[in-house]
């Protein structure tokens, strides 16, 4: 990491009284002494009917103030690379200009990347500290595919903008994936795997012995990327004996199979909403395709975050299959317990 400098922002609220620019430019000088910063320049603008922009310019960045009289905000903002924290600038204006209360933002200036998680729970901000940029760019299906490399987590394959699977807990997620199904019913003659571009759950198909796996991929660049950074998930899963890989529309792939086909079929979708449709529309055909007694599983995403989109996927189930079981796990890369639900074909 190489420090850059140090950054605050200030929102000043409940300011009814409106400033003339020359006292901020006196507050500029103030509050460079104290933090022992050089003014090389000030520039400022007074907008009609009201209002104004103020920036100065320091030999260590800048200082700058905008002010919203209509709404009884004053905006401040100071970066430096100098040796004293810009927070010294907050016990000046809190002396210095009437609020009822003072918003501040503090950013380190710096080299390390952050990623936020959109995945937060709502109200909760939590971002990933990324090293390294290993892969960006937008396969021809039309997904958006980063592969990261996280402080914490190791590589890391990201599609939309949306953790998918860390190297460092993968097994988590896969191992209890592919157990949901198989405590229902331990056959392991056949199974489908739909989705699951990282290899995992194949992965784990294969070291339980099962003779045959068809894994349908919407996106066969998620696979390549991941067999290029991700290598130990897949464990070149693609390249096993007991594996065919069929590229494109599941949905449309799966019209083709033959009744009663499969012992398990693991269904590896977003958990979002448009994909909880996508399998409401085909659950007949998945039904079809399912061997009597065998077992349909699918990620359903988080209780602790979103549990409205859980319980719409067990409704899915329980309306299909008349009976679901949901199993649980908490992974340390995703920050929450995981979901996935399992019925069985009677």
């Amino acid at each position: 990491m190489t420090k850059v400098g140090e950054h605050i922002t200030l929102d000043i609220i409940g300011t009814k009284k409106e400033y003339d620019p020359a006292f901020f430019e006196k507050l500029v000088y103030k509050i460079a002494k104290i933090a022992k910063v050089t003014v090389l320049d000030i520039s400022k603008y007074k907008f009609e009917p009201q209002g104004f922009t103020l920036v100065a310019l320091l030999a260590e960045s800048h200082i700058s103030f905008h002010t919203f009289p209509e709404r009884g905000i004053i905006s401040f903002d100071f970066f430096t690379c100098a040796k004293i924290s810009p927070s010294v600038a907050l016990d000046v204006i809190k002396d210095e200009i009437e609020h009822s209360q003072i918003i501040k933002k503090e950013f380190n200036r710096d080299t390390v990347d952050l990623y936020h998680d959109n995945y937060s729970s709502p109200g909760l901000k939590k971002s990933y500290v990324v090293n390294k940029v290993l892969e960006n760019f937008k396969s021809n299906v039309g997904q958006h595919i980063e592969i990261l490399e996280l402080e914490q987590f190791g590589k890391a394959l990201f599609i939309d903008n949306e953790i998918q699977v860390a190297e460092k807990d993968e097994y988590l997620y896969s191992s209890t994936f592919v157990n949901s199904g198989l405590m229902l019913n331990p056959t392991k003659d056949k199974a489908a795997i739909i989705g699951g571009g990282d290899g995992g759950v194949a992965r784990e198909c294969i070291s339980k012995n099962f003779s045959f796996i068809d894994w349908y991929e919407l996106d066969p660049e998620v696979v390549e990327v991941c067999d290029k950074h991700l290598s130990k998930i897949g464990e070149k899963a693609t390249e096993k004996n007991s594996v065919k890989c069929v590229w494109g529309d599941a949905f449309e792939s799966i019209k083709s199979v033959k009744d009663d086909t499969y012992d398990q079929i693991y269904v590896d979708l977003n958990d979002d909403q448009y994909c909880i449709d996508l399998a409401a529309r085909n659950m007949n055909s998945l039904l079809r395709i399912l061997k009597p007694k065998g077992v349909i599983t699918a990620q359903v995403g988080s209780q602790d975050k979103k549990p409205k989109q859980v319980e719409n996927w067990l409704n899915i189930f329980n309306k299909s299959f008349g009976n679901t079981k949901l199993s649980r796990v908490y992974i340390p890369s995703f920050d929450c317990s995981w979901n996935f639900s399992s019925s069985i074909n009677h």
